[in-house]
């Protein structure tokens, strides 16, 4: 929805009525503390220079996540008009898609590679100076700047700008210092067992995008289905599916709005699908029954038509990460795997030794792919429930755990995962699973509970994990899983998800507690999402 526009007041008037910014106050860096204004940033304050005309001390702008610092001043701040345009600073010609993006959202021109003049929104990236994707907006003089070192900070920075207007028609006077607390901010869909439209995914990237966050998870393969067009295995792929030309087009629309998209190709659980058109990889006890989902990881076969599959895929999506799976693989669910699985067991122990396992043949079976998705430049993560305790053989230490339960055969307490020095991202069951149907005593989540009692460090159940080990934890996403696709429409999905959504957002990129209550929050978001 395009923001209202207010009337554009003159360079004199504005240059006339600016006032001089009061003294900065540096703030700490680490991830405690929430802010004291109504918006969450911390606004400090003190005796301004006295302005040519009265103005009252401005307010941080309000927005989802709030800002982090806000430097007040007097003035009328910057409101867009009918001559207000967007340009970029001359040695930051690759900010144009940014501009033209914001230009469009504000309903103002896009001029390009020309000096800023009165009721200009001016972007400039400045390398070097801030953190990854932080950024600064400046709003004096009748004008706006935003800079930072990357292009995703003078985004975010964009996103700043949009939202204010959408909230109060506005951005007010002084200054916004921001950055993110965490460095993976997202959201993951289950498209293998409900499929969504590329118009809905498409949607959820600019609601994503809006709130700052950068990863969307992408989980397209599973026992009820295989959602993209393969090349190596067109017998794999189900008739409802994404074309890799779809694929493409959602690839080029997260990149242009700074979202990494993480795909996940399950295994060796999770592979019903692929296993339908291929049942001689599908794993049998040693009664013959099938276990459902699961590759025979002692077949030889079974490695040769995942790696195909992983190296066909590692080329369509061009991003940072791949997700390997690594979960609730039946064979070690059994009471007693060894007996239950013979061939399994006399596999690990050809492979590593008299004293190896099942658990440890399913962790080779992890580093392997792990193996083939490095050389694509792939950073591989895995479920905390694919990483075991003991054994003789352990899980690479640069893949990254997202730890999501402790209820599933070999999970441990995130504390185990932390001290062995393993890089973690959050999908805490309790707080971030939106599970359709509500299976398995799962309820789906309210953005309250989210926004009043989650943070990054609470990995498992309700209670955080050690304060020491917040470096180690990169992030989180919230999750969208399609267990009873029927119990929701696609339309359904996005309006419940709508504000677990914006609270994940705001307590990834601030984790400390929010100025705002519950009931402001859920206001603002609606006057943010309505417009002016």
């Amino acid at each position: 929805m395009s923001p209202s526009r207010g009337a554009l007041v003159t360079g004199a008037v504005l240059t006339a009525a600016a006032a001089t910014a009061i003294a900065v106050v540096v703030w700490p860096t680490g991830s405690g503390g929430g802010g004291t204004g109504e918006s969450g940033a911390r606004t400090p304050t003190g005796s301004p220079a006295s302005p040519t005309r009265s103005y009252p001390l401005s307010a941080a702008p309000r927005t989802i996540p709030a800002v982090r610092q806000h430097i007040a001043a007097r003035g009328p701040g910057w409101r867009p008009g009918p001559d207000s345009g967007v340009v970029v600073a001359g040695d930051s010609k690759g900010l144009a898609d940014e501009g033209k993006l914001i230009a469009q959202e504000l309903d103002i021109h896009y001029r390009g590679d020309v000096p800023a003049r009165a009721g200009d929104v001016e972007l400039a990236l400045t390398p070097g100076q801030g953190t990854p994707e932080s950024y600064t907006l400046k709003a004096r003089d009748g004008r706006v700047t935003i800079s930072g070192p990357d292009q995703a900070g003078v985004f975010y920075g964009t996103r700043t700008l949009k939202q204010s207007v959408r909230a109060d028609g506005m951005m007010p006077e002084g200054e916004v210092r921001d950055r993110p607390d965490r460095p993976q901010r997202g959201f993951n869909l289950d498209i293998a067992r409900k499929y969504y439209t590329v118009a809905w995914i498409e949607d959820r990237l600019r609601e994503l995008a809006d709130l700052k966050l950068n990863q969307f998870g992408l989980h397209f393969s599973d026992d009820q289905a295989f959602r993209i067009e393969s090349a190596t295995h067109p017998e794999v792929v189900s008739p409802q599916h994404l074309t890799k030309a779809e694929v493409r087009r959602i690839l080029a629309l997260a990149d242009r709005l700074h979202i990494q998209v993480v795909p996940e190709l399950d295994s060796p659980g999770h592979l019903g699908a692929v296993l339908r058109a291929h049942p001689d990889l599908q794993l049998r006890n040693k009664s013959g029954a099938r276990s459902p989902g699961s590759l025979d990881i002692s077949n030889p076969g079974a490695a040769k038509l995942v790696d195909e599959l992983l190296g066909e895929f590692t080329e369509l999506f061009t991003g940072r990460y791949w997700h390997l799976g690594a979960d609730e693989y039946l064979a070690l669910m059994a009471r007693d795997p060894a007996d239950s699985y013979p061939q399994l067991q006399r596999a690990a122990q050809e492979k590593y030794g008299a004293g190896a396992g099942i658990k440890d043949l399913a962790t080779g079976w992890l580093n392997d792919r792990a193996a083939v998705v490095r050389p694509h430049g792939k950073q591989p993560k895995a479920w905390n429930d694919g990483f075991f305790r003991g054994g003789v053989v352990h899980a690479d230490k640069d893949i990254e755990v997202e730890y999501w339960t402790g209820k599933e055969y070999g999970a441990r307490p995130p504390e185990e995962y932390l001290r062995e020095g393993r890089k973690v991202v959050n999908l805490n069951d309790e707080f971030l699973y939106y599970v359709l149907g509500q299976p398995n005593n799962f309820v789906y989540p309210t953005g309250q509970r989210i926004y009043e009692q989650w943070t990054p460090l609470v990995l498992r159940g309700t209670q955080p994990v050690a304060a020491r080990y917040s470096g180690q934890i990169l992030g989180g996403r919230f999750a969208v899983w399609g267990d009873l696709p029927e119990a929701q429409t696609q339309d359904q999905v996005a309006d419940g998800i709508r504000m677990p959504l914006r609270a994940t957002s705001q307590k990834l990129w601030d984790p400390g507690r929010p100025a705002l209550s519950w009931d402001r929050f859920r206001a603002l978001a609606t006057r943010i999402d309505e417009g002016r």
